[in-house]
């Protein structure tokens, strides 16, 4: 069984109009939101055993935060340039390359390739929120393995849902 978390940068800011779209950092409501979204999955006891995500800096913040929360090292992150608006075929041979050792993986990352790749994979989502988390399971060994016919959704959660 392998299960992955698909989760969305938190809230970036705009407040610096010269800043690239690579460098923009976490708003405000982002900076609240990730700690919060972090510990509603420790509440639920999902721990990842490798994380993943783009090397934007508002994904990157969005990461350490969530790993901080759950006694994850930061240090152990993968940041990838791939994830950074990849699609959704960048995206699977990133989650496809996962040691198999790796039961929980999750990916931090934009959409629409997220959005994407939930769909790919067989999630019915209009949209994933910024912060957003949504979880498959695959009765699979190998993350090699993994598709549409072998997943199943685990769960969605995002900032605003009770």
């Amino acid at each position: 069984m392998k299960k992955l978390v698909i989760i969305r940068h938190a809230k970036s800011s705009w407040d610096d109009p010269f800043l690239s779209d690579h460098s923009r950092p976490l708003a405000e409501r982002g900076i609240k939101d990730a700690p919060k979204m972090a510990k509603r999955l420790k509440k639920e006891k999902i721990y990842p055993d490798a994380i993943i995500s783009s090397d934007a800096e508002r994904a990157k913040a969005t990461a350490i935060i969530t790993a901080e929360n759950l006694d994850f090292s930061p240090k152990k992150i993968d940041f990838i340039k791939n994830l950074y608006h990849g699609s959704v075929s960048q995206i699977l041979s990133e989650i496809k390359k996962t040691d198999d050792e790796v039961k929980t993986l999750f990916l931090i990352g934009h959409n629409p390739g997220l959005n994407d790749t939930i769909w790919k994979l067989g999630g019915e989502i209009d949209n994933l929120p910024t912060a957003g988390q949504f979880g498959f399971k695959f009765d699979v060994k190998s993350w090699e393995e993994i598709n549409a016919k072998n997943a199943k959704v685990w769960f969605f959660d995002y900032p605003k849902k009770n």
